[in-house]
C-alpha cells in the first residue's frame, strides 16, 4: 500500500509499506480521510518523545472497515464506516485502573506511537471504532477525534450558562471549543491573529472577536483556554481572568517551555488553573455531536489533499493555511 512515512526527523515521504493484517481482536480500515494535526508537524520536526522511526503517522481519521481480526468484538464487519479513537491505553497501570487511561504510564496512539492512517489502509483495535451514522461523510468522520479532545476539553474546565469565556486560538481546536462553550450556554470571545478565522468565528457565533488579547481592553472572563501552546499567549488569558476564573491549557507547549503567572494571584483570586490531554471516555459523544449536526463542520473541513501530497499537506498546516486540512487517500488531483 501507500503510505506517508517519516523515516526520520526532517525525512517525510511518501512511498511503499506491506499492507497491514487485523491482529486478534483487531480490524484492519480503509482510510477514507486524516487530519493533520499539530502534533503530527511535531513528529515530523522529532519534537515529540514517544514516537519512534519510521512512522506512518495519522490520528485523527475515518474509514471503512476492510478485514476483521479473529475474536474482535463489536460485531464489525467488512463494510462498516467507522471513526477510529487512537488511544492505546495499557489498562493495567495506576492511572488506567483509576479511570485515566489518557494519562497512562503506558501511554500509545496509532499514529503516534505506531503506524497511523495517512496511508491507504491502517490496523486498528476493534473496540476503537465507532460506527458513523449514514448521514456523517468521512471527512466528518475525521473530525470526531479533535472533537473528542475538545468535549474533554470542556468537561475539565466546566461551563455554564451566561458565563464569558475567552478562547485564544481560532484554529481547528479553537472552532471546536467555542462551538462546545456556545452550546453550553457560555457567551464566548476568540482571539487570533488570522482575520479570516477571525471571521469564521464571528459566523459561527462569538460573542466578540479580536486579534489580540491587548484589544479586549480591561475586559475580564470567566474562564479562559488557550488553544496555541504558546507561553505569552497562556500569560495573557491568565491576566484576562476575573477573581475566581478558571484557565484551561488545551494547546500543546514544548516540554521546556515555561511560563510566569503570579502565585500571589492563583492564590488570593483562587484561580483554577486545568490541564486537558487528549481523549477520555469522549469518543462517543463526539461521533454523537457530529451525527445530530450540532456542530458546524462545513467552515472548518477547508482543504482535502490526495496521500501523494502529504508533503505540501503539512507546509499548508505550517504556513497556517486554510482551518483543518485533511488527506483523503482515494482522491486524485489537488486541493479542493
Amino acid at each position: 500500500m501507500r503510505a506517508a512515512i517519516i523515516s526520520q526527523p526532517g525525512s517525510v515521504a511518501v512511498g511503499d509499506r506491506p499492507d497491514p493484517v487485523p491482529a486478534p481482536g483487531g480490524v484492519v480500515v480503509r482510510v477514507g480521510a486524516c487530519g493533520i494535526c499539530g502534533t503530527d508537524l511535531h513528529i515530523a520536526d522529532g519534537e515529540f518523545p514517544p514516537s519512534p522511526y519510521p512512522l506512518v503517522p495519522g490520528h485523527e481519521f475515518a474509514g471503512t472497515v476492510a478485514a476483521v481480526g479473529e475474536g474482535a468484538p463489536g460485531g464489525l464487519r467488512p463494510g462498516d464506516r467507522v471513526a477510529v479513537d487512537p488511544s492505546l491505553f495499557c489498562g493495567h497501570c495506576g492511572p488506567c485502573r483509576s479511570g485515566r487511561g489518557n494519562l497512562c504510564a503506558n501511554w500509545g496512539a496509532t499514529g503516534d506511537t505506531v503506524d497511523g492512517a495517512f496511508a491507504e489502509y491502517v490496523a486498528v483495535p476493534a473496540a476503537n471504532c465507532h460506527l458513523l451514522p449514514d448521514a456523517v461523510s468521512m471527512r466528518q468522520g475525521a473530525l470526531v477525534e479533535p472533537l473528542s479532545c475538545a468535549v474533554h476539553g470542556v468537561r475539565r474546565i466546566g461551563a455554564a450558562v451566561g458565563e464569558r469565556f475567552l478562547v485564544v486560538g481560532a484554529g481547528t481546536m479553537g472552532l471546536l471549543l467555542q462551538q462546545l462553550l456556545q452550546g453550553s450556554g457560555a457567551r464566548v470571545t476568540v482571539v487570533d491573529r488570522n482575520p479570516r478565522r477571525l471571521a469564521i468565528a464571528a459566523d459561527l457565533g462569538a460573542d466578540a472577536t479580536a486579534e489580540d488579547t491587548a484589544d479586549l481592553d480591561d475586559e475580564r472572563f470567566d474562564a479562559a483556554v488557550d488553544v496555541t501552546g504558546a507561553p505569552q499567549a497562556i500569560e495573557a488569558a491568565f491576566s484576562a481572568l476575573r477573581r475566581g476564573g478558571r484557565l484551561l491549557v488545551f494547546g500543546v507547549a514544548a516540554d521546556d517551555a515555561r511560563v510566569a503567572l503570579s502565585p500571589f494571584r492563583i492564590y488570593n483570586d483562587e484561580i483554577t488553573i486545568v490541564g486537558s490531554m487528549a481523549v477520555l471516555n469522549s469518543f462517543g459523544a463526539a461521533v454523537d455531536l457530529i451525527g445530530q449536526g450540532a456542530i458546524e463542520t462545513a467552515p472548518l473541513l477547508t482543504d482535502a489533499l490526495p496521500l501523494e501530497k502529504f508533503p505540501e499537506a503539512l507546509d499548508m498546516m505550517r504556513a497556517g493555511a486554510g482551518v483543518k486540512i485533511q488527506v483523503v487517500p482515494g482522491a486524485e488531483g489537488g486541493a479542493s
